[in-house]
């Protein structure tokens, strides 16, 4: 997400995962985040700045609904936000993650217990979904062919759905870089592949210290080229045989049901990808 602050953009990477009430239940809005009316009657301060007041557990929430909003955040915070939606196959991200939970690495994450509800794809696709349905993103996509929709007015009503794709970034971070930039306003340069010195390398250190475990390749990493082959497309069995030898059957089988019940989601959004 982007963030117009003070004449400065902010950038903030985080999970829309989190932006949703658990397991698929209905949204209502966060209190810490309903508009504080002023007027006759409403003179008496929140009695604290987290809840505007309210002090029932964190969720359910006492608070309205907004129609068809799945998130806790209002439209009128979302629409202050320019997005730009991350997504890798589940091939590589739920194996990836799983990794993290089980030992040898847990002792060093800290997390020791695999959720598959944390995946995230559903969450993702339903934000996606609902910033297109409103008119916040989209019908243009970055990097298409603005003839496409230049006669159309309704096509410049929301930013350039913006979704980029792990797999086309790591084979070839210039292009896709290059038009990300082009669609969020934001000047290309080379160096923004490269982080070289040590400024940048204590930078990322100090970022990403509080999750320890989960960014070393980057950490270690001084920059970001296109990788010398690209993934390959491996089979079920093939998928079900390195998982088994690397985390047991029990894991293996966890792994599977979680990349199978996210496909179709993520699927759904990688037809959006920049093409770089």
């Amino acid at each position: 997400m982007v963030w117009l602050l003070c004449g400065k953009r902010l950038f903030i990477k985080d999970m829309a995962y989190y932006l949703l009430p658990p397991n698929g239940n209905p949204a209502s809005i966060a209190p810490s985040l309903g508009r504080i009316k002023r007027g006759v009657g409403t003179t008496q301060a929140p009695s604290n700045g987290a809840t505007n007041g309210t002090t029932q557990a964190p969720y359910p929430y006492a608070t309205d609904a907004e129609p068809n909003n799945p998130t806790v955040i209002p439209r009128d915070i979302l629409g202050e936000f320019h997005f730009t939606f991350l997504i890798r196959h589940p091939r590589s991200s739920i194996p990836s993650y799983y990794r993290c939970t089980v030992p040898p690495l847990d002792t060093i994450t800290g997390f020791s217990k695999y959720m598959p509800s944390e995946a995230g794809y559903n969450e993702l696709r339903r934000v996606f979904e609902y910033l297109l349905s409103v008119g916040q993103i989209g019908p243009k996509t970055a990097g298409e062919d603005s003839e496409k929709h230049s006669r159309n007015a309704e096509s410049k009503k929301g930013v350039e759905v913006c979704v980029i794709d792990a797999d086309d970034l790591l084979d070839n971070p210039r292009g896709v870089v290059q038009a990300y930039c082009k669609s969020v306003g934001i000047k290309y340069d080379p160096d923004m592949l490269k982080w070289e010195t040590d400024e940048d390398h204590n930078q990322a250190v100090e970022a990403f210290k509080k999750w320890t475990g989960f960014h070393e390749d980057v950490i270690n990493s001084k920059d970001l080229k296109p990788r010398l082959h690209k993934k390959k497309v491996t089979s079920v069995q093939d998928e079900d045989t390195e998982w088994i030898e690397k985390f047991g059957e029990e894991g293996a089988q966890i792994i599977r049901e979680t990349v199978d019940a996210n496909m179709t989601d993520y699927e759904y959004l990688k037809q959006f990808a920049i093409k770089g």
